[in-house]
């Protein structure tokens, strides 16, 4: 078990807290949620983490926050965002700004991996 990459995941929905972890296991990736990006930055996961599926818009600090945070204290983690806000013109910024991917909910188990695969072979 030791050696299945971690994939994190910080996002405020409930629901996607609790199924994305089972989908990823199933793709053979070890998974910790974090409700907020506060409580990732707390966890002191983000030294371990192989990649980050994070939220664009969460209370308090955004997605993007964290990811400025993140290099900030130089943690590079690949990061693949997911939103539920459908704005087309977001993508490509997030692209530009180094997410690995943007994704749009609901998304499918086959982007969720290449995007995954992707981010891992960054990295």
């Amino acid at each position: 078990m030791a050696d299945r990459a971690l994939i994190a995941v910080v996002d405020d929905d409930e629901s996607v807290r609790e199924s994305l972890p089972d989908l990823l296991r199933e793709f053979g990736f070890a998974a910790r949620t974090f409700a907020s990006a506060e409580e990732f930055l707390a966890s002191g996961y983000a030294g371990e983490a192989r990649c980050l599926i994070l939220d664009v818009a969460l209370p308090g600090m955004s997605g993007r926050d964290l990811q400025h945070e993140l290099r900030r204290r130089q943690q590079t983690v690949p990061i693949i965002f997911i939103t539920a806000h459908g704005d087309e013109a977001l993508r490509p910024r997030m692209l530009e700004q180094g997410a690995v991917e943007c994704l749009f909910k609901p998304f499918n188990d086959t982007a969720l991996l290449g995007a995954i695969q992707a981010a891992l072979q960054d990295k």
